[in-house]
Parts: C-alpha cells; structure tokens; sequence
C-alpha cells in the first residue's frame, strides 16, 4: 500500500527578485520562493521603479514595508482521498521555486492477486522443452497456491516473422518448415494460444496439442510476441493485479532496424493487431526498438521475467539492465526447472519496489528519497527504490515536487506515481500560484493610473498596453521629449537623472547595477547605496546602511563610517574602572593620559612597582610597627583605610567581594609572610607564618655521629689490610725456610 504521511517546504538559494525586473505581484512571486512584493502605495522612493517593490522579505522589511504589506503567498499541500491507498490523491499548491514535499509509503500486502502468461519460443530447438511445458498450467498452479490464493495463467508462443530471410518462403516449407520426417507446423510470428485462466487442466490441454515449428536464422521474433502480450490487455485477460510475463527461449532476439533486410521499414507501432488470436502485422510492421517495449510493459505494469538457456544469459541479463522490474533465470536444457526458476524470480521481482512517475509538465521536476529497511537512506535515482521487501514490510518514500515559473495557460496539471509491477498509485494534482492574493482586489482602469490607463493592484499601476510611467501617465510614443528632459536636470544640469537612469514621462527611473543589492535613488537619480564611507573594507564598517552616500549607523556605533562605537564595556579595566582611571575611552579604544600607562585598558606599566610592592612597607608599619618606615608611619602611610581581620581566611575573597581586590603576599625582614588584600585595606592581625630556627643538638649530634662511624670504618679497613699483609709475609718466610732446609740436605 501506499500513503502520505507529511509535508514540508523547502526554498531555493540565491536573489532572483531584483534581477526578475518585475512589472507586477504575478511577476514577482514567480521569480522566486524567496520574493515578496510590498503593496505599500508610499513605498518607492523618488527614482525607484516599480520593479523594487519585488524584494528578499527581509530587504521588503528593513527597506520599511510592513509585514502586512508584503504580498508572498505559499505552497500547500492537501490529501483529497486516502482510503484503501494512503492517500490516492493528494492535491498541491505549487509556488515558483518553492518545493512542497511529502512522504509516501509502500507496504508489501499478503496474498495479492498474479496474473501470469508464458510465452514460449516454438522454434525447433525447443521441441525438448515443450514437452516439460504441457504439464506446467497444474504444476505451477500447485506451487503459486503457497503464494497466493487468487492465481491465472495464460499462455503464447511464437517464432519469427513470415517473410525471407527469417523463414524459407517456398510452399513446401511454409507447410512444413522442418527438415526429414520432423512433423512441424506452419511458421507464424505470435500467437496467443490460451487467454489468463484459474484452469491449470486447460492450460495443460492446449499446450498439449501445440507443434514446434522453425525458421531460418538463429534469433527469433520474440519482441513483436512481447509487444502484443503487453498491449492487447482485452485478448490476453490481463486483470488490475500483479502482472507477470514468462518469455522463454534459447536463442537472441531481432530488434527495431532488422527488419529492413526482409523489406519492413515501418517503425513498429505499439498497437494491438490480433486477429483470431494471431499477429497479423508482422510482415508490415518492424521488430519494435528495447525503449519501445520499456515504456508499453511499464504503461500496462507487466513485470518480464527472462527464462533462457545459460548460453545466452549474458545477452540477457544486459537486456534485465535496460528493463525495469524484470529478472533473468537460467532454463535448463529441457526447461525443467521451469516451475523453480518463475517461483523464484517472482520473489525476486516482489521485494523491489521501484517508483515511476508520469510525464512532468514543462518546468516541473521531482526529487527521489527512499528511506528502506534498516534505515538505509538513497537519493537520485537510488532514490526510487527499495530492495529487500518481505511481506508486511513497510518503506517510505520521500517525494520533492518543485515547479520553475509557471505554465502558459496557468492551468492545473495531474502527474501519477506509481510502484511499478503493482496496481496502485498516486495522483497528484498540480496549482500553480501564478499571481498575489492582491491581485483579485485590482481595480481595472482605476483613475488612480491616469485617467484609467491602468488596472490599480498590490499598491501600484499594471499599465495598459502602450501606457509607460510609474502611474501609466504617458503613452510610450511620447516618453522622450525635450521637455520632459528638462525637469529630470538637477540644477539645470546638463547630465540627465545624473547620468544613473532615463527620463520617463518627466520622472527619473534610475537604472540598475549589476549587483542587484545596489542601487540608485533620488529624484534626479543622484543618490546610491554603495558609495558610503568603508572601514575594514565593509560598507559603513558592517555596521550601518548607506543612504543617499550617506551612512546611517546602527547603535551603538557612529563616525561617516560608522566605525566609532559608543560602547565602553571594551574599555573596562580589570578594577571595574573606564581605562583604569588614567585615560579616556574613545571609539571603543583606551587613550591614556598618564604617559607611565599603556595597553588596551591602560593597566600596564612597565616601569611601575608592583601594587604589593608599593604598600609593602606602610602596611607593615601600620599593622605590626615593623619596617623601614615605623618611624615615618604617621607622615609617609596615612593614605589609605586599614581594617585588621582576625586570620588570612577573614580576608575578602575574589568571589565574595562586590569590588575587585588584590591579593599580596609579601616577606619582612626576619623572613616572616603576611597577607593582605588591596582596595580598602584588610591585613591579619598576627603574623602567623615564619619560618623556624635550626635545631643545633640533633645537627651536633648527627655530626659526632657520623665522625665516629667514619672513623670506626677506617680502623676496621685498617686492620682488615694489615692482617693480610702479615699473612703474605708469614707465608714469604716460611716458603724461605723451606728452601734453606733442601740445601743443608744436599751439602
């Protein structure tokens, strides 16, 4: 099934109002999605056109036009069935330039009705597999019956066309066609041998009492057979239900231009031509082209399947490329898994949906966006598909209508967008907005437009045909006379509306830029919007609107180039002071007066002590009576307020203070810390960290200590090296007296 769920819009980039030079409202809305027209009678300025009533909405309203008084009608969308088929049809407002979208649904129904016709090649090399054929109607119908409850079949075969060189033309062989004792039939190009039936014994039947026949060349004719099938919807009983076509053969095809070489030259022409069930124009009319059966078998929502040998499935599976909705199965040899091969190819077939959409009207396209199982999200052409489908499966799809201008007649349009293979679809009613609201309020030759030379709407004139001038004033035969040159001088100038526009009817109309944000003004044309002063290369520094080369600055900025801000906040030191007290804030920018002080707050000074250092000595003097300066405390440090508190957490903290503090952490002369605050001066009454004397006994005593141990290792190293130089010595004497023994013997 199919449906909508929603809608959104959706706008075009870029400015085309300006550019469109619109005359009135209709003009201008069809310009663009983005364009408004302001129905404001005092709206344009002296010079201005009419066509600069048709702005961007946002220009419309800093230009002083009043939201009320902008014309920009939009797109709609509204469902107007939505049954069975959500929705079946749907209606759309359509704007120039403004896409209205949608969300379709498709969901895979259960147990939906088939209608199925084989259509069988009967050249004489499928002799081996008509006979698998015959018993096919009842087989299939058995094994469709697991799919669907509501299931005919039909069958059709056919061989080449009836001329030379596709068969022999002599008598004997268009009696029998085939070689020695082979009893054939007669050749023929197409016949629709049984109409769509729920009788498999039927089928069996007169397939059964079919003949092979032949012909000369090796492809076959299969494509004027297809034709027919597809078109002649009354003759084959094709129903509103899935639509399924078997074509089955072991050979190639012949395709539009190869029936030249037997004398046709007609190009095919897509209609029925079944007479008794046979094709009777096969020697008048040529083989139709491949996009020539696409677009019959899409018209008529016949879904191909291609059951051929695997000899020829490469051919084929280029041909399934070039067909949408149509698969390719491998047929064996004698066609015996032909019930296989359709079951299979069906499922194939059935859990794609592909969406296609009727001819668009001039100036009308669509946008694919299919979000399929699993979340996968396509775009482009990918866009009209899903794949994957079971039965109940649900996908959406999400379509972007978007038309450019409008049509001639202005009339609506219907499209239909339909899955393919299945039997519903959307229709799709297309309104164009071609004109404003204001338009049916127009006052035709209104006295406001000179004498009635005009149709008064949207708060200006829509001049009559030959009728010129901001209120139709002049007749354009008369736009360019000597008088009325003279009043669009300025100052009895030579240079006619300041050489920026053309004297119409007496009045300036200042030409355009070719930047359609820029333009010219004025009675006589002298004055623009883009010849302002410029700071930071931008026109009134970003920050204003150039008037008349004027700027006129947004606050809080001023200057000719609106590049002086009134804003002091970026001045602000650190100690909540305007350029820290020693300097003037201007433009936005500290000016320091104190020559010592610099930086973009005046709080550097490289020259300065630091804060602390400077009070150093003062607090010190008045809190603890220490210091150089205790003896000059009175004189040299009564310049600030001191508050004692009882321990360094009392003193403000940055968080907790409602004025900005300095921390100082400084060392008195006996290398003691004290801490205090600057701004009022808050200072711990004691000093409550120094740093502790040495401790003289434990260093003594380490000292004694490791001398002794020192001297303890040396003795014992001492000795440990005497013994053994005894021991070398005693052993020396010993090995002497040993030797003086020997020598007493010997004597």
């Amino acid at each position: 099934m199919v449906g909508v769920l929603c809608c959104s819009n959706a706008q075009k980039e870029g400015n085309e109002c300006i550019s469109a030079n619109a005359k009135y409202c209709g003009q201008c809305i069809q310009a663009g999605a983005k364009c408004g027209w302001c129905t404001d009678p005092d709206f344009l300025k002296q010079g201005e056109t009419v066509s600069t009533r048709c702005d961007e909405l946002q220009s419309l309203k800093s230009r002083g036009c009043k939201d009320e008084m902008i014309a920009n009608p939009r797109g709609e969308q509204k469902i107007l069935k939505n049954k069975m088929i959500q929705p079946q049809k749907i209606s759309l407002n359509l704007r120039s330039g403004e896409p209205q979208s949608f969300t379709l649904k498709f969901k895979r129904a259960e147990d939906y009705p088939i209608d199925l016709y084989y259509l069988m090649d009967l050249s004489y090399s499928m002799k081996d597999d008509l006979e698998n054929v015959k018993n096919l109607g009842t087989s299939l119908m058995l094994e469709m019956s697991k799919i669907t409850s509501d299931f005919r079949i039909g069958f059709g075969s056919f061989v080449e066309k009836t001329v030379m060189p596709y068969i022999s033309t002599t008598p004997a062989k268009l009696l029998n066609p085939c070689t020695g004792d082979q009893n054939c039939t007669s050749p023929f190009s197409y016949k629709n041998v049984l109409k769509l039936t729920s009788d498999g014994k039927k089928f069996n039947t007169l397939v059964g009492q079919q003949h092979i026949s032949g012909n000369l060349d090796s492809p076959e004719g299969g494509f004027d057979a297809i034709m027919q099938v597809a078109v002649c919807g009354e003759q084959i009983g094709w129903r509103n239900v899935t639509r399924l076509l078997v074509f089955s053969t072991d050979a190639g095809f012949h395709f539009a231009g190869d029936g030249k070489l037997g004398g046709i030259v007609l190009p095919n022409d897509g209609k029925c031509h079944l007479e008794n069930n046979v094709y009777t124009m096969s020697h008048y009319y040529d083989y139709p082209s491949i996009a020539h059966l696409v677009q019959k078998l899409s018209d008529n929502n016949i879904q191909t399947i291609f059951a051929v040998t695997e000899e020829f499935q490469p051919v084929y599976q280029e041909l399934k490329n070039l067909i949408p909705k149509s698969a390719v199965g491998t047929l064996s040899a004698n066609s015996s898994n032909v019930i296989n091969l359709i079951i299979d190819a069906y499922n194939s077939l059935s859990s794609e949906v592909i969406l296609e959409n009727s001819k668009l009207p001039e100036g009308v396209s669509i946008i694919y966006t299919s979000r399929c199982k699993n979340g996968i999200i396509s775009e482009g052409e990918n866009g009209r598909k899903c794949s994957n489908i079971s039965i109940g499966d649900e996908v959406t799809f999400n379509i972007s209508v978007t038309s450019k201008g409008c049509p001639k007649q202005g009339k609506p349009e219907t499209i239909k967008i339909k899955p393919l293979g299945f039997t519903e679809e959307v229709e799709i009613t297309l309104n164009f907005i071609c004109e404003c609201e204001c338009h049916k309020d127009g006052i035709e030759n209104s006295d406001l437009c000179h004498f009635g030379n005009g149709t008064y709407e949207c708060g200006a004139c829509k001049c009559n045909d030959g009728r010129v001038g901001r209120f139709c004033e002049c007749s354009s035969h008369e736009v360019a006379t000597e008088d009325m040159d003279r009043t669009c001088r300025k100052d009895n100038g030579t240079d006619i509306c300041s050489n920026n526009g053309e004297c119409v009817c007496g009045t300036c109309e200042c030409k355009k830029r070719e930047n359609p944000e820029e333009r010219y003004s004025g009675q006589y044309c002298q004055c623009d919007n883009f010849n302002c002063d410029r700071s930071g290369n931008k026109l009134c520094g970003g920050h204003g609107r150039c008037e008349c080369r004027v700027c006129i600055c947004d606050y809080p900025w001023t200057g000719s180039a609106c590049d002086c801000s009134l804003d002091n906040s970026t001045c602000m030191a650190s100690n909540k002071q305007i350029c820290n007290g020693r300097g003037t804030c201007e433009c936005g920018t500290c000016k320091c007066t104190d020559p010592k002080f610099q930086g973009p707050t005046c709080e550097t000074c490289p020259t300065c002590p630091g804060v602390c250092t400077e009070h150093k000595e003062c607090v010190q003097c008045r809190a603890f009576g220490t210091g150089e300066k205790k003896d000059t405390c009175e004189r040299d440090c009564s310049y600030f307020n001191l508050i004692k508190v009882k321990d360094r957490n009392k003193l403000p903290q940055p968080n907790d203070a409602s004025y900005p503090v300095m921390h100082c952490k400084e060392r008195d002369a006996n290398d003691c810390w004290f801490y205090y605050t600057y701004l009022i001066i808050r200072v711990q009454k004691k000093i409550i960290y120094c740093p502790a004397g040495p401790d003289i006994i434990p260093i003594v005593a380490g000292v004694v200590a490791g001398i002794v141990l020192i001297g303890l290792a040396l003795l014992l190293i001492w000795k440990l090296l005497m013994i053994i130089h005894d021991r070398r010595e005693f052993a020396k004497f010993e090995k002497e007296k040993m030797n003086a023994k020997w020598d007493t013997v010997s004597v």
